[in-house]
C-alpha cells in the first residue's frame, strides 16, 4: 500500500481505513474504484498430517483469536521451528 492517506475513506492508517470500511458499504463507492492488476504466486501443496484432536482444537482456537486461518498459522510455526532446526548450532 503506497504512503498517505487512503483515497476513498480518506484516513492515514491500515486501522483507520478499517474502521471506515466496518461501517461504510464499498456499493456506495463503486463509481470512484478502478481496476488493478495483481499478480499473485502462491506456491504451495496440500499435504494431510495427523494432528491430535485436542491439538488441533488448541491451534484452531488460537488462530481464530488472532484473526487467520488455522492453516496460516499452522505454516508461521512449522517456518519458525523449522528455520530453528535447520540453523547450525
Amino acid at each position: 500500500m503506497r504512503k498517505g492517506k487512503s483515497s476513498i475513506s480518506k484516513k492515514n492508517s491500515i486501522p483507520e481505513i478499517g474502521e471506515f470500511w466496518d461501517t461504510h458499504d464499498l456499493s456506495e463507492y463503486w463509481a470512484q474504484t478502478k481496476a488493478v492488476k495483481v499478480d499473485i504466486d502462491i506456491q504451495s501443496e496440500a499435504v494431510y498430517y495427523l494432528v491430535d484432536r485436542q491439538l488441533s482444537a488448541t491451534l484452531n482456537s488460537i488462530a481464530k483469536k488472532r484473526g487467520v486461518s488455522a492453516e496460516t498459522l499452522l505454516n508461521v510455526w512449522l517456518k519458525e521451528k523449522v528455520s530453528a532446526e535447520s540453523s547450525p548450532k
